[in-house]
């Protein structure tokens, strides 16, 4: 009886202490905060450089690039909004989550790295938008957008039902929320997982009152490819339809139908080249302010976890769901394979792990961010996630058998901007993209770009001689990837 209760005392000891282990374990696993936002362009960030790095439209997201790490070539497997989130949450490319376009459902059912984390003892929480109808799944707590949301006046759709904030801005509110959920909705004994989503800079690029006025009489650096005719490439490039000339609208998308901007314009007269000009200074102006708004409220939840003690334990990171183009090709929006749609911005905070300061040039994706969220929790990655941990990346430690290339797919056709299907094999010297489907001559049409020697992808090189060794390398490697990636033969 007494070695009972002995053994009794004993084993009660041992599970307390195994119990004080695991609290110390759940303590010491870092918090994650993710602040996405949509169509926020790598060049639109100051501490990426180009035409805009003097304007300071972006201290607080700089700021993280100086406490932190710069990802420079960070890309996307298919640039549109909601595909590029179902992989944010699957670690899949679009064949394989099912979310191939902007239209139709998305399977909340699948696998998902949230709920992977729920399972390992983290909480998590969804605020903003995340343009994936349905209800979430894996989120102990999530209020979102329904679809595209607005940015006046929005409504937010949660477990119980929908909540409308008049007189507000989307930015304000999403950050309202995400800081009322770390205040009151948070549980201090487990790590969290917090998922900050901003509408802005989407088109129509509606800015708050405050920036409106602050960028209103600025004058912006133009792209140098502002008028470029296309004449270097294919098909894809000429009859798109997302061009600040044709597609962009003076009512709609510039605001000025009536007002102060619509005697501005007809006081002007502008025509050609002029006009186009107008329109490009007045799309930054709103553009750019929208940023700026993102900006702002990026320091609002920098500053609270700083004041409640919270940023030494918690890794931050900024992305969006694709790049877009801010002049460049003449064009705005994004889809296309070509630089400034296919990279996106990527910067990474994590104090005591990533060196202040540093920058990696290692290829990451998309795909990569669920397995890098699970690893950073010391969750489990399932195998059937298709990208790679950037964690040792973040430690300064590039793997031996790193990826030297990457896979891409668009498949939204015919739909808006009328940007053809095509998918493509990129490195980080040499990128071959093959546009196939209707209303592409033959059903195929090939383009090649040197970005050492034309990193603006202004000529196809695909016929040039020179390049016949690279090309059929490059051919080889896409069918590579294909298999590799478990891409349909079947084209969509």
């Amino acid at each position: 009886m007494f070695q009972h209760r002995i053994l009794k005392t004993v084993g009660l000891v041992i599970a307390v202490m195994a119990g004080m282990v695991l609290l110390a374990s759940a303590a010491d696993r870092p918090n994650i905060v993710w602040m996405f936002s949509d169509d926020h362009a790598y060049q639109a960030i100051g501490a990426y450089g180009g035409r805009f790095e003097k304007e300071n439209l972006t201290p607080h997201i700089d700021s993280l690039a100086r406490d932190g790490m710069l990802f420079e070539r960070a890309y996307v497997g298919n640039s549109i909004c909601a595909p590029s989130r179902a992989t944010l949450l699957t670690g899949k490319h679009s064949h394989l989550n099912g979310k191939y376009d902007n239209r139709g459902g998305f399977n909340h059912d699948q696998q998902q790295f949230q709920k992977i984390l729920q399972k390992n003892g983290y909480q998590t929480a969804m605020i903003g938008k995340i343009h994936l109808s349905g209800a979430m799944q894996g989120f102990d707590y999530w209020e979102v957008l329904p679809g595209q949301g607005n940015y006046w006046n929005p409504s937010f759709i949660t477990e119980k039902g929908k909540t409308q904030y008049k007189g507000q801005h989307s930015t304000k509110v999403i950050t309202d929320r995400a800081l009322n959920w770390l205040k009151t909705g948070r549980d201090g004994k487990k790590p969290f997982m917090l998922m900050v989503h901003y509408k802005a800079p989407h088109r129509r690029w509606e800015p708050n009152t405050e920036m409106k006025e602050k960028f209103k009489n600025r004058t912006f650096p133009e792209p140098d490819t502002l008028f470029d005719d296309y004449e270097g490439r294919g098909t894809a490039a000429h009859k798109q339809d997302m061009s600040i000339s044709k597609t962009m609208s003076i009512g709609r998308d510039l605001k000025a139908g009536a007002g102060p901007r619509k005697e501005e314009l007809d006081k002007l007269k502008l025509e050609g080249k002029d006009l186009i000009r107008w329109k490009y200074q007045t799309y930054m102006k709103d553009y750019l302010a929208c940023i700026a708004g993102v900006d702002d409220n990026v320091g609002r939840i920098l500053e609270h976890l700083k004041k409640q003690g919270l940023d030494k334990n918690t890794i931050v990171m900024y992305s969006a769901d694709q790049g877009f183009y801010l002049g460049e090709h003449g064009w705005f929006d994004k889809r296309f394979m070509y630089k400034e749609s296919f990279r996106t911005p990527f910067i990474a905070r994590w104090p005591g792990v990533i060196k202040p300061g540093s920058r990696n040039s290692d290829l990451v994706q998309n795909i990569d961010f669920a397995e890098t969220f699970l690893d950073m929790a010391g969750a489990p990655i399932p195998g059937d996630m298709q990208g790679k941990s950037l964690v040792p990346l973040m430690k300064g430690e590039t793997p031996k058998d790193w990826r030297t290339s990457l896979y891409y797919h668009y498949y939204e056709y015919p739909a808006v901007h009328s940007v053809r299907k095509h998918e493509g094999v990129a490195g980080k010297r040499y990128k071959l993209i093959r546009f196939y489907g209707k209303d592409v001559p033959n059903s195929e049409e090939w383009e090649f770009f040197d970005l050492k020697t034309d990193p603006s992808e202004m000529k196809s090189g695909y016929n040039n001689p020179e390049y016949a060794g690279v090309i059929k390398d490059m051919k080889a490697e896409l069918l590579r990837l294909r298999k590799f990636y478990k891409v349909p033969d079947n084209q969509r």
